[in-house]
C-alpha cells in the first residue's frame, strides 16, 4: 500500500473561526494523520497566539515556515478573492471560508486560476455536514413525503455574531470586510443547501433592508422567494429577532419534514418520527462537522483535483449575485491584499 502524505498547512486569520472549529478539526486524530499545521498569519497586534501553533505577522514571512502545501483562508469574505488568487501564484492549494465568491466573474476567474495551475481551491461548506440537515435530506431522498413542493427555511438572530471582537463592532456589519449582510453570512449556507437537492431556480426574487440595526452599512434582514417550474422556496433571515432560533419546513404530497430548534420530524399520513438532535447542534460539534469537510478537502488533495468545489463556489456565487441583484443591493466595494 502507498503511503499517504502529509500536507502542511497554514491558517490564514486567527480569528473566533479559526480557532473555535479550524482548528479543533484539525487536531483530531484522523487529520493530524494527514495534516501538519505549520503556522498562522495574522497581522493584527494583540492577537493571541493559536494554540501551540506559531504565528507570524505576514505572508511575507510565510518562508520561514518552510514548505507549505495549502493555506486555510480564514479572514472576512472582501479577502477571500485576493487571498485565493495570492495563494494560487504562489503554488499553494485554498481552503477557504464562505463565500469564496461573490459574483458568477469572480468564480470563473479563479476556477480558469486554479484550473491553469493544477491547484485545488475548496469551500467551507460546513452545514452539508450537519446532522440534522442530513436526517432531513434522507427523509426527504427517500421519498417519506413523496414530491416536495414548497419549502420554508427561516432563520432568526437578535444581531450579527460578533466573532472574536465580542467588545466591539463586528466586521459583518461593515461592507468593506463582510461585502454583504445576513443574506451573505448566514444565506451562504442555506443557498448550497438547497442548491444540492433542488438545483438552481428559473428565477430569483428578494428584498433586503435594515429593520434594527441602523449603524451597520449592511442588511440586517433578507427575504428570498426562489421560483422553480414545480416547487416554491422561501428564505428569511434576520439579525433583527428576539432571540436565537431556526426553523425549515419541506411540504410533499405526502406528508412535511420539520426542522425547528433542535428537533427534527417527519410526518406522513398515520406515521410520524422524532429525532432529537439538540446536542449535536450545539456550536461545540461544529469542529465535528468541519473534521468531516477538511477530510472531503484531503480527499481532494490526494485526486489533485477541485472541479467538483470549483462548481460549488461558482453556484453559490452565482446564487448570490442573483439575490442581490433581485434586491438591488449588491455591493462591490473595493478589496485589498493586507494581511
Amino acid at each position: 500500500m502507498t503511503p499517504q502524505c502529509v500536507y502542511r498547512g497554514v491558517v490564514i486569520g486567527a480569528g473566533s473561526v479559526a480557532r473555535t472549529a479550524h482548528l479543533p478539526a484539525l487536531n483530531t486524530a484522523s487529520l493530524r494523520q494527514r495534516v501538519e499545521l505549520a503556522g498562522a498569519v495574522d497581522p493584527r497586534p494583540g492577537i493571541e497566539p493559536l494554540g501551540a501553533t506559531r504565528m507570524i505577522r505576514s505572508l511575507a514571512e510565510l518562508s520561514t515556515l518552510g514548505p507549505i502545501d495549502f493555506v486555510d483562508i480564514c479572514t472576512p469574505p472582501s479577502s477571500h478573492v485576493d487571498l485565493a488568487h495570492w495563494a494560487i501564484e504562489q503554488g499553494y492549494h485554498v481552503l477557504c471560508e464562505k463565500p469564496v465568491a461573490v459574483t458568477a466573474d469572480e468564480a470563473g476567474r479563479l476556477a480558469a486560476a486554479a484550473r491553469h495551475a493544477g491547484r485545488v481551491v475548496f469551500p467551507c461548506h460546513q452545514y452539508r455536514f450537519n446532522p440534522a440537515w442530513q436526517k432531513a435530506r434522507s427523509w426527504l431522498e427517500a421519498g417519506r413525503i413523496g414530491r416536495w413542493h414548497l419549502a420554508e427555511f427561516r432563520v432568526y438572530r437578535p444581531e450579527p455574531d460578533p466573532g472574536a471582537n465580542s467588545a466591539g463592532s463586528p466586521w459583518r456589519g461593515q461592507v468593506a470586510q463582510s461585502r454583504g449582510g445576513v443574506l451573505l453570512d448566514h444565506g451562504c449556507h442555506l443557498l448550497y443547501l438547497i442548491l444540492d437537492i433542488a438545483g438552481p431556480p428559473q428565477s430569483i426574487h428578494a428584498w433586503t433592508g435594515r429593520l434594527r440595526h441602523r449603524a451597520l452599512d449592511v442588511e440586517d434582514t433578507a427575504q428570498l422567494l426562489l421560483e422553480y417550474p414545480d416547487r416554491l422556496v422561501t428564505m428569511f433571515l434576520t439579525w433583527a429577532g428576539a432571540g436565537r432560533e431556526t426553523s425549515i419546513r419541506f411540504f410533499g404530497e405526502g406528508g412535511v419534514v420539520e426542522w425547528v430548534g433542535g428537533s427534527l420530524r417527519v410526518a406522513s399520513g398515520s406515521r410520524e418520527e422524532r429525532v432529537d438532535m439538540t446536542t449535536q447542534l450545539l456550536k461545540t460539534s461544529y469542529p465535528v462537522w468541519f473534521t468531516q469537510l477538511f477530510e472531503r478537502f484531503i480527499a481532494a488533495l490526494d485526486e489533485g483535483s477541485s472541479d467538483p468545489a470549483l462548481a460549488d463556489i461558482t453556484a453559490v456565487a452565482s446564487m448570490l449575485e442573483r439575490a442581490y441583484d433581485a434586491a438591488g443591493t449588491l455591493q462591490m466595494p473595493e478589496r485589498m491584499l493586507s494581511t
